[in-house]
């Protein structure tokens, strides 16, 4: 069965490509025609694609997009990363600047390359040129605007007469002129191909039980960049609509659902954040083309991450990659010990809940500046990691620290904030406490069995009261505080599932953590991957083709796979993690 879907919510792209085919062209802003929208220096649509007559249907599979007509056609397909090829029988099409208004500092420039006779459009936006070279064409087209400056037109003509085709190239300067690399239907085969080989290595259990995998993994495939500007690894975007950014926490995700079919691509996704790290040890609140943001930080999930990274990375670290990412977690580790740490406090803190992940969760309604049992839970499993690392490494004096650090922070945790079967936060200045009904106050179940049996006991039934029909909502709908689209004040969010089920699992509440898991993979397979998600209806919410969604879908199926396989197995025993 071939996979489709709607470019309104999963943009056409191509891995490698920073550019995609949407009509997504800003922040929740659809236009009426496609558009090439490109990611570098930002998010800028550049050309139009407007198919004549009008009315025609849009239809999208991972690796071909076409409008259709009547009996008419365009088609379009990735010859690479960076250009596209269209053809058309039956049906037009006009290529234009997206940007009518050209001035010294904005827009797009139409000139026509007189050794070639390519069409090229300049992008003052995106730094870069789009070059159309006119591979067949039958007569009655044209252009309009060549060379024109300040407001019009500018625009290519494909006549809906006979068969034509074109190729767009994305560049910066310069190149030879344009020489197709085959056939068209032979570079539509190709890009199949290499998709159906992506998604082999990535989601090879797959089966019926799992509809989902296919369109999970094409959003991960699109969503990859190639190395430029400040990401000088390959990079998994968090999309390729408007959230075109890598943040601190959500990379560590997309890791994860790499890890076992593309070791090398999940590699590189745990590091690129620290690629950006700062002297104290902290890492930049995101990272993308042409900019890396240090004014808030993310939370420390880093180890645990790395720690189940191991475990399912398909190749064993060199000592090298070993050594690197003990000193890069080692250093990140020591930021939240030293720089978030009030003189004689053990625990460490937010300085707004844009640090946690959580930016305005009900947590911080009391205060952005908080002590938080999440983030001490996190740095715990960070400790410990580091303290595995460090033995692996031969460093035992090291490994000895590092150990202590956790079970002191351990020990505060449990004394400093659990008061009356809950968890709350804290204020570092003035050690009042502070309760609320978010999520986020049962985060520290991602401790599993390091927490006392009566503590994760109690998290768990707390937990019910955040499960609806479609997983668990951020704040409980029954709160005063519960918005539909509040953001992380009620939606369902994959990271947050991710963690709640893997803590559930370990601490041995396997019932709910299936629950947790079932009902994220249906809401899934109904509403796609979406930024997050209404609790009570299931509808995705804000941007619609989020990568760390996809990736937690992608990871929850597979581990519910193995179980299920395991379950069937001659010792009736299940795998156990490593």
């Amino acid at each position: 069965m071939i996979t489709t879907f709607s470019v309104r919510d999963i943009p056409f792209s191509f891995p490698g490509s920073w550019f995609d085919i949407s009509p997504v062209i800003a922040e929740n802003v659809y236009a009426d025609d496609l558009h090439l929208v490109s990611h570098q220096t930002g998010m800028h649509p550049v050309l139009r694609f407007t198919a004549t007559p009008a009315g025609a249907d849009v239809e999208a599979t991972p690796t071909r997009l076409r409008w259709r007509h009547g009996s008419g056609q365009v088609e379009l397909v990735h010859e690479n990363a960076g250009t596209v090829r269209l053809r058309g029988a039956g049906l037009g099409m006009r290529i234009a600047a997206a940007a009518e208004t050209l001035t010294p500092f904005s827009g797009t420039y139409l000139y026509r390359d007189p050794r070639d006779g390519a069409y090229v459009f300049t992008s003052y936006e995106t730094g870069r040129r789009y070059r159309v070279t006119v591979l067949s064409a039958p007569t009655g087209g044209g252009a309009a605007g060549v060379e024109l400056l300040g407001i019009g037109e500018r625009h290519l003509d494909l006549p809906d007469g006979p068969d034509w085709e074109v190729a767009i190239e994305e560049y910066a300067t310069s190149r030879d002129p344009y020489r197709p690399e085959a056939p068209f239907d032979e570079v539509a085969r190709r890009a199949g191909e290499a998709f159906r080989a992506y998604v082999e290595a990535v989601a090879p259990w797959r089966d019926a039980r799992t509809p989902a995998a296919e369109l999970a993994a094409y959003v991960l495939w699109s969503a990859t960049v190639a190395p430029a500007g400040f990401l000088t690894r390959p990079a998994v975007l968090m999309s390729k609509h408007w959230m075109d950014k890598v943040w601190s926490w959500d990379h560590c995700f997309n890791a994860l659902a790499l890890a076992a079919g593309d070791p090398e691509l999940a590699w590189h996704q745990f590091h690129l954040p620290f690629d950006h790290q700062e002297p104290t040890g902290a890492l930049p609140d995101s990272v993308t083309h042409s900019e890396v943001l240090y004014n808030f930080v993310k939370p420390p999930v880093h180890g645990w991450a790395l720690a189940r990274l191991r475990c399912d990375l398909g190749r064993q670290l060199t000592r090298s990659e070993m050594s690197s990412a003990y000193r890069r977690l080692s250093s990140w580790t020591t930021f939240w010990l030293t720089q978030r740490r009030v003189p004689g406090h053990v625990l460490p803190h937010y300085q707004h809940g844009n640090d946690s992940g959580w930016d305005n969760a009900t947590t911080f309604d009391a205060g952005r500046t908080l002590e938080t049992a999440d983030l001490a839970a996190f740095l715990i499993l960070q400790l410990r990691e580091l303290a595995a690392l460090a033995t692996e490494l031969g460093e035992a004096d090291a490994a000895a620290d590092w150990q202590a650090t956790a079970g002191r922070m351990r020990a505060a945790l449990l004394s400093d904030l659990w008061h009356d079967g809950r968890f709350v936060a804290r204020d570092p200045r003035t050690g009042q406490a502070h309760d609320s009904s978010s999520l986020l106050a049962l985060m520290p179940i991602v401790l599993g069995d390091d927490l006392p049996t009566e503590i994760h006991t109690a998290l768990a039934e707390r937990l019910e009261a955040h499960l609806t029909k479609y997983g668990l909502a951020t704040e409980p709908p029954g709160s005063p505080h519960y918005a539909a689209d509040g953001y992380w004040r009620g939606p369902i969010w994959a990271p947050s599932t991710v963690l709640v089920e893997d803590g559930l699992r370990r601490a041995g509440h396997t019932g709910l953590a299936d629950t947790v898991s079932d009902r994220f993979r249906a809401l899934c397979e109904q509403s796609g991957f979406a930024e997050n998600f209404d609790a009570e209806t299931g509808a995705g919410l804000r941007d619609r083709a989020y990568t760390w969604t996809a990736a937690a879908y992608l990871t929850l199926a597979a581990a519910h796979q193995r179980r299920r396989l395991g379950a069937v197995t001659a010792s009736g025993r299940q795998r156990p993690r490593c």
